[in-house]
């Protein structure tokens, strides 16, 4: 690792990032390479191996990065003193997820070899990020829904996170992919990411109302 200041490191990994974020826009992980990072950034490319050993572990940075925004608002929503029933929770998750398209589409990449292409401490970083979400999420299921107990908190939990890796390929497919099903006579129902979301989530927390909330301007962003 580059040994500056802690300022300098944090400035410059950050500068990575938002590079490989900014492609990651138009561009494949595939199509992305460490020459088109160092290409966006204000330093040469020789100087991103610094901060970074391979481009996975770029990607596992802005990965991480993710999952700390998405860790501020939902400890924005515990920090709510409001009453939080299971619908709202419901509703206030799937809206959460609006605001982190990038993670939802970074959880539908193979991550086998993105971790496996990154050194042991900044998965391990990563890692943390992630445990935090999962227990941002318990504790908000802990207090909308003081009726169920632990095991049924943790089931939960592990049917929505799984699946959350499917969502960003139901909410938005490609022209290719759209022609391909309308050519192969596949009838389905485009979703948005709070539709998709909120069903799953209405579902697990209250059977008997597990349906998409009504569509607004909020919802259409996502």
């Amino acid at each position: 690792m580059f040994k500056g200041t802690p300022g300098l490191i944090s400035e410059r990994r950050e500068e990575i990032i938002n590079a490989c974020e900014k492609l990651y826009r138009t561009m494949s992980f595939k199509e992305i390479t460490l020459k088109e990072i160092g290409k966006a950034t204000s330093f040469s490319r020789p100087t991103i191996y610094n901060y970074f050993h391979t481009k996975e572990e770029i990607f596992l940075a802005l990965y991480e990065r993710e999952y700390v925004l998405w860790n501020q608002e939902l400890e924005g929503i515990l920090a709510d003193s409001g009453t939080l029933t299971p619908h709202a929770l419901a509703d206030r998750i799937a809206l959460s997820l609006t605001h982190r398209i990038q993670l939802l589409k970074l959880l539908s990449m193979n991550n086998y070899d993105m971790e496996a292409n990154s050194r042991q401490e900044l998965l391990t970083s990563f890692k943390k990020a992630y445990w935090r979400s999962m227990e941002n999420i318990r504790r908000l299921l802990e207090r909308a829904c003081p009726d169920r107990g632990p095991e049924e908190i943790r089931r939960i939990i592990y049917v929505f996170f799984p699946f959350m890796f499917g969502l960003h390929p139901y909410a938005f497919a490609t022209e290719k992919q759209k022609a391909a099903m309308k050519e192969a006579g596949v009838d389905f129902a485009f979703l948005t990411v709070y539709e998709l979301a909120h069903a799953c989530l209405s579902s697990l927390l209250d059977p008997c109302r597990g349906h998409p909330g009504p569509r607004d301007a909020r919802q259409e962003g996502a």
